[in-house]
């Protein structure tokens, strides 16, 4: 079997979720940690954005007025409203194995384990190739499924991005426990609030919570140990839990000030 790290948080705010998942990639990839999954939540709710994604996409004013948080994520993609959900990360060396081949090769690798996870609950979810032209218009990542994410029933159950670097490659991605998945239209931008109800509708009608699907709730505590199940089961891995070496987490506090926390990268598009 073969040895990774399982790290688990308490629910931290954004630019912290996002430092400390880069911090990780840089220490697989110097060769200082084998590979990690962590699984963690976000307190206060807070919309992530893509790399690449405009600024403008984001109502700023709406985000303050919810006291939610804002950060620009190291992954492509479009945005995420995390606060009811367990969020995954992977960071593996770039000679890994399921690092092998493009972005939409390693999707579909990871998408194994994911699909693993789902299927302790009796769900039976499909993972396929997106097909082309079916990349969609709007700012919100669950309206539309790209490349090997999840789906339940038709409606988006897992979103996944993915960076890849020289040294190694990052992906994260939420898997949505409960609550109104549209409620990320309220803190987006819309020219009207007819565009808003109507883009909240589009979002209900082709995303989904795994509350909604199963008909029940299912505990935080009890969905990461079916993600972690699902890796270890799929990849035939030993998962140990761990905890952030100093040196990780020192890198995590330098990379939350200088660059996740900081005005410069959230407003760079």
């Amino acid at each position: 079997m073969r040895q990774w790290r399982l790290i688990t948080h308490d629910p931290q705010i954004g630019a912290y979720n996002m430092a400390v998942d880069d911090a990780l990639l840089q220490s697989v990839a110097l060769g200082d940690s084998v590979p990690v999954l962590r699984l963690y939540g976000w307190s206060p709710l807070c919309l992530s954005i893509g790399y690449g994604q405009r600024l403008r996409d984001a109502d700023l004013g709406r985000i303050q007025a919810n006291q939610w948080g804002l950060v620009r994520r190291p992954t492509g993609g479009k945005a995420i409203l995390h606060g009811d959900e367990l969020t995954y990360s992977v960071a593996l060396p770039a000679d890994h194995e399921l690092a092998q081949g493009d972005v939409v090769e390693s999707y579909r690798r990871i998408s194994e384990a994911l699909i693993a996870a789902l299927e302790y609950f009796g769900l039976m979810p499909q993972s396929e190739k997106q097909a082309k032209g079916n990349s969609g218009l709007g700012p919100v990542c669950f309206e539309v499924p790209s490349h090997y994410e999840i789906t339940s029933n038709g409606k988006k159950l897992i979103g996944s991005a993915q960076v890849r670097r020289k040294i190694g490659i990052l992906q994260h991605g939420t898997l949505p426990l409960t609550g109104d998945i549209a409620r990320i239209c309220d803190v987006l931008t819309y020219n009207t609030e007819a565009e808003r109800e109507a883009a909240k509708e589009q979002v209900r009608n082709r995303a989904t919570t795994l509350e909604e699907v199963l008909g029940k709730p299912i505990s935080w505590n009890d969905a990461a140990e079916a993600i972690a199940h699902g890796f270890a089961d799929t990849f035939n891995l030993d998962l140990r839990f761990d905890t952030l070496t100093e040196a990780e987490e020192n890198k995590s506090q330098q990379l939350m000030q200088t660059t996740y926390a900081h005005p410069d990268w959230i407003q760079k598009r």
